[in-house]
């Protein structure tokens, strides 16, 4: 069970407690998931006591009749929730010297709350390292849940594809596909924005769908992902939509070389550095490396983006049970943009995607 190597790695440690913030974190440990918006949602963890799960008021009922099976406090909107937290611990154990935080994620300003309840103890700990650590490696169980959030988001880019006509906006496509991963699939989250741009846009990977209007001949890039019982897909293909130049062809090709190279090489014993610089020497090698302005891949999990992170400079040996990222891109500013992405898991002979749609380059025809 997850908690017990968090308290055992208190004990370990020399920590008497951990607070942890992420929500996505506290789903982990817990099966309980929900987004608190402004006010205050934790999990606190012992190393020789109970842990208990703390929410708003709203949401305490729905935290008892979830997967988690502890104790739940909560707070009205007109309380100190610090108090409450600081109240509850001291119920718990008369050892709270020693905390450790998610300091990627805790705020400054509900620090300074908690540490002010706790004047006299040390928050110097870091719990963030051991969480990256253990969340790297997916379970079967995970995988499954990935796998199904991959085929998600192949229907939606055939949803996308089906959706480009001259004159549609880049908007107008994602919400389209957005209406019937609703409608036709239950989804009813994305893992982050679904990205559809057209021509020149496609060249600013992070740009979003804008009212543009897509043109005859010219590349159209996906972004797209969703979240399937807690766990998020993440994937890229780039079409044609009618005839596009030899240049368009050449670096969509170059990319597609790329990707598959990388995944490929991917397996256990290659290190990360190593597997971004499969990706990037051929893209490189064709003329186009000032182009590839990203890392090949992220983790993938319960968030979106989790470690490790697939790029140069990472000596992180690549080992079974990962789950991340092959996404190498070019985007030349003014011309046009590819990213092709496949999200999977690494097994004991190579790697796994958990999205199929073909990256042969698609030639769609034109449609009023």
């Amino acid at each position: 069970m997850n908690l017990d190597k968090l308290q055992n790695w208190l004990q370990d440690n020399n920590f008497d407690v951990a607070y942890i913030s992420d929500p996505i974190t506290i789903a982990y440990f817990t099966g309980f998931s929900m987004d608190p918006d402004e006010r205050i949602f934790s999990l606190v963890a012992f190393k020789d006591a109970e842990p208990f799960v703390f929410t708003p008021a709203l949401n305490v009922e729905e935290a008892k009749n979830s997967e988690w099976n502890g104790d739940v406090y909560g707070y009205l909107d007109s309380e100190n929730p610090w108090a409450i937290i600081a109240d509850n611990v001291k119920k718990r154990t008369n050892e709270y010297k020693n905390w450790a935080i998610e300091k990627n994620n805790l705020s400054v300003a509900h620090y300074q709350n908690l540490h002010a309840q706790f004047p006299d103890s040390d928050f110097n700990g870091n719990v963030s390292p051991f969480v990256d650590h253990i969340r790297l490696y997916k379970t079967p169980e995970e995988v499954e849940k990935l796998k199904a959030a991959g085929r998600e988001a192949d229907f939606a880019f055939q949803v996308g594809f089906d959706a480009i006509r001259t004159g549609a906006t880049e908007r107008s496509i994602a919400g389209q596909i957005e209406y019937q991963l609703k409608i036709q699939k239950g989804v009813m989250h994305q893992s982050f924005e679904t990205i559809v741009q057209a021509g020149k846009n496609a060249a600013n990977p992070h740009l979003g769908p804008t009212m543009n209007k897509i043109e005859p001949n010219e590349l159209v890039l996906f972004d797209l992902g969703t979240m399937h019982d807690g766990y998020a897909s993440d994937s890229s293909r780039t079409v044609a939509y009618g005839e596009i130049s030899d240049k368009e062809r050449e670096i969509y090709e170059v990319d597609r070389e790329a990707q598959q190279a990388a995944i490929d090489a991917a397996k256990p014993g290659i290190t990360a550095e190593e597997l971004d610089s499969v990706a990037r020497d051929i893209i490189t090698k064709a003329g186009y490396g000032e182009y590839f302005i990203h890392r090949l891949g992220h983790g993938i999990g319960k968030h979106v983006h989790e470690f490790p992170s697939i790029v140069q400079g990472n000596d992180l040996v690549i080992e079974e049970g990962m789950c991340f990222s092959i996404e190498p891109g070019i985007y030349i500013p003014g011309f046009a943009g590819v990213r092709i992405e496949d999200c999977g898991v690494v097994t004991k002979n190579g790697y796994e995607p958990f999205t199929h749609t073909s990256k042969e380059l698609k030639v769609l025809p034109l449609k009023d």
